[in-house]
């Protein structure tokens, strides 16, 4: 994963920032809010590996630490050998490796923190770090790599002539749709130019369950008609002359509710294109429930570039 622009995450005085670079480079500011332990600074650039003194920089903590840790069931294992223990009389039967094994211990946590993200490149400048923060910084980091993932779908060329259904990933390539506006989940079958059949999985999950209406759960017609609209942008937005422009609404006529949709039901939509122009198009859309008819209606879009 190549990081390309700045990353940050923050938790009270410490802070992680990864900044774009070729391969991938760890400096670290160590400063534990304690005079027991000495501050410290170290950049390194791994090209491979670590040299084997970091391998054998121990954990560490004061004593006073010690049994709160053992308390909540942390550092069952730990002794005074394999753990340095620092004292206001020093290291507690046992002694530093070497002169900046407190760091070096710091930046093993977070190469191996930033292992669970797989391979990155990039510069992490981390300013009193731990495992927390550095938690929080692969959840930044899995949230980036979706989002460059989403970028790559939507150049990947796509092929509609066959006939065949599109994945929800495959509907965002020709939708500019999200999250929480999206209702589609499938296009079950399409010919291009002609007609869409799309799917929506109503659960009581959607997010307009919240207010309409918490003790009768209703979707509302507006969004049945949004979902029907969707497929049917799909069906115009999905040929190439079209592709990467957006269909906005311009009318909706003889709109007509049958019945309600409610949490547990798959609304099949099915979209027949009519007059579609350079600019303009029309469609009529009906959606059903178990094979009985909910709502339909005449939509009108206009096609602009972005």
């Amino acid at each position: 994963m190549i990081v390309k622009e700045p990353l940050w995450v923050e938790e009270g005085s410490a802070s992680i920032v990864v900044l774009p670079y070729k391969g991938l480079r760890i400096s670290y500011v160590l400063n534990y809010d304690s005079d027991l332990i000495p501050s410290g600074y170290k950049d390194i650039i791994l090209n491979g590996k670590l040299d084997d003194t970091f391998y054998e920089a121990r954990t560490f903590c004061l004593e006073t630490e010690v049994q709160p840790l053992l308390d909540i069931g942390l550092g069952k294992g730990a002794n005074y050998k394999n753990t340095l223990v620092v004292s206001e009389k020093g290291i507690v039967e046992n002694k530093l490796r070497f002169p900046d094994e407190f760091v070096k211990h710091k930046i093993l946590d977070l190469v191996g923190d930033l292992y669970l993200s797989g391979l990155i490149s990039g510069h992490v400048i981390a300013i009193k770090g731990g495992h927390s923060l550095n938690i929080k910084l692969l959840q930044k980091l899995r949230k980036y790599k979706e989002r460059l993932r989403g970028a790559a779908i939507n150049t990947k060329p796509l092929d509609i002539s066959n006939g065949e259904g599109l994945t929800v990933e495959e509907i965002m390539q020709i939708l500019p749709h999200r999250y929480p506006f999206l209702l589609v989940d499938r296009i079950v079958s399409i010919e291009k130019g002609l007609k869409a059949v799309g799917i929506k999985n109503v659960t009581m999950n959607e997010y307009f369950f919240q207010g309409h209406f918490p003790v009768r759960p209703v979707m509302p017609g507006v969004l049945i008609v949004e979902a029907m609209a969707q497929v049917g942008g799909v069906l115009m937005l999905g040929c190439e002359e079209h592709r990467g422009k957006l269909a906005y609404f311009m009318a909706a006529n003889n709109i007509k509710f049958r019945k309600t949709v409610v949490p547990g039901d798959q609304l099949v939509m099915e979209v027949v294109a009519g007059k579609i122009r350079s600019r303009t198009g029309i469609v009529k859309a009906k959606a059903f429930v178990n094979k009985k008819l909910v709502c339909e209606g005449e939509l009108m879009f206009i096609l602009v570039e972005p």
